[in-house]
């Protein structure tokens, strides 16, 4: 009993609001408050500018705090990736939520309960059956399900192609559906990714928007009703001027950024407000090596922009206080607690050594995490939770 007890109280320690992050233990996430808050605002005046609804996606940080941030003088909605944390956000007041997944149907009655406590949780389809299973369940329990159909616009990932004939099929299907309510298109470019300079990204913003907005005007030649049209990604909204004919934006690692999206341009390093604290708890020198104690567990396997850089490793290493690059360090192998640096700055760090690393995918890294940090300046002045599960 007391070493439960033990047990229980060392993973459910907290440190006190004030101290430095010098005196917390490592690895732990840092959320830079005052970065986040520049990363939000610049978005939404865009999103403003843009004459488009901003529906933030959360699965960066899937903490409540972060989403109000976002979505702050905007309409409320968020878009999430798993119904834990659709119900989460639900639980904290936010009542518009799109579920950006494909449904499986063994999950649908549980969407339709939530649907029912909120005022939307919209689903996504891709498939005939999946169309028929949302009927089946809402005609059987007297509901109605807010659906859209979601088209591949060459991220090759979900989504129905959209040239096509089960388009047309599909949005006849839900647009006639007693059972469905159905709000319009939505896609996602996440071929964005590939890109290597913010030039490249613009290009496929621009072809996204074209596709989705072109495809609503033939269906709506043909009678059918596209009410709306959402698209969304980090690259994209970044480099995007004219997003004309779209409702919506659902962008989402812009809020943290990361290694990989200062690497293809959506974002400059300084911008990253995500990073992972490590200590360094072996150096060898002579090898031009060194071990922190940050490993897979910390900063995930992402293998980060190789397309852009064959050798940018497994993260950034930056320096405590300002962020700037290590020169000649790279994180070059991971196991499970234990990240390896390698290259010529490796004389510079001693045992004890505290560095910082920019993620490759802050996504992946942050939900390695329980909790974050949450600074301003080097000085912890919160500590967010972020949603776990399914």
């Amino acid at each position: 009993m007391i070493f439960s007890v033990s047990v229980s109280l060392w993973f459910n320690r907290c440190y006190p609001v004030g101290v430095l992050i010098d005196d917390v233990s490592t690895p732990c996430a840092l959320v830079d408050l005052d970065q986040l808050e520049r990363n939000a605002a610049r978005v939404a005046d865009k999103a403003r500018r843009l004459g488009v609804r901003l529906r933030p996606h959360v699965k960066t940080h899937k903490c409540v705090e972060a989403a109000r941030i976002q979505t702050d003088l905007h309409f409320g909605g968020l878009t999430v990736s798993t119904l834990a944390e659709a119900q989460a956000f639900a639980s904290a007041g936010f009542t518009d939520i799109t579920y950006a997944v494909p449904i499986a149907p063994q999950k649908i009655a549980e969407a339709a309960a939530l649907n029912e406590e909120i005022d939307s949780l919209n689903l996504l389809v891709d498939h005939p059956d999946t169309i028929r299973s949302i009927e089946e369940y809402a005609r059987s329990n007297g509901v109605e399900l807010p659906v859209y159909l979601e088209i591949d616009c060459g991220g090759g990932r979900t989504g129905v192609d959209s040239e096509s004939d089960a388009v047309e099929s599909m949005v006849r299907r839900l647009d006639d559906s007693d059972a469905v309510n159905f709000r319009g298109l939505l896609t996602h470019a996440g071929h964005a990714y590939r890109c290597r300079t913010r030039s490249e990204a613009f290009e496929i913003a621009c072809e996204e928007r074209n596709l989705l907005t072109a495809l609503a005007a033939e269906l709506r030649d043909h009678g059918l009703d596209v009410p709306e049209l959402s698209v969304g990604a980090t690259p994209t909204m970044r480099a995007i001027d004219d997003l004309t004919g779209v409702n919506e934006v659902r962008p989402g690692n812009y809020l943290f950024y990361d290694a990989f999206q200062a690497a293809i341009g959506s974002c400059e390093i300084d911008e990253i407000a995500f990073s992972v604290l490590a200590t360094v708890i072996s150096v060898h020198p002579e090898e031009e090596r060194a071990v922190m104690d940050a490993g897979a567990l910390a900063l995930s396997k992402d293998l980060g922009p190789t397309h852009v850089d064959s050798e940018c490793g497994y993260g950034l290493p930056v320096t405590t206080d300002d962020l700037h690059p290590l020169p000649g360090l790279r994180i070059t192998a991971l196991t499970q607690e234990h990240g390896v640096l390698s290259g010529r700055g490796i004389e510079a760090l001693r045992p004890g050594t505290r560095i910082r690393i920019l993620p490759n995918h802050s996504c992946l890294s942050a939900a390695c995490f329980d909790r974050y940090h949450v600074l301003r300046g080097t000085e912890v002045v919160d500590e967010w939770y972020p949603v776990r599960g399914w």
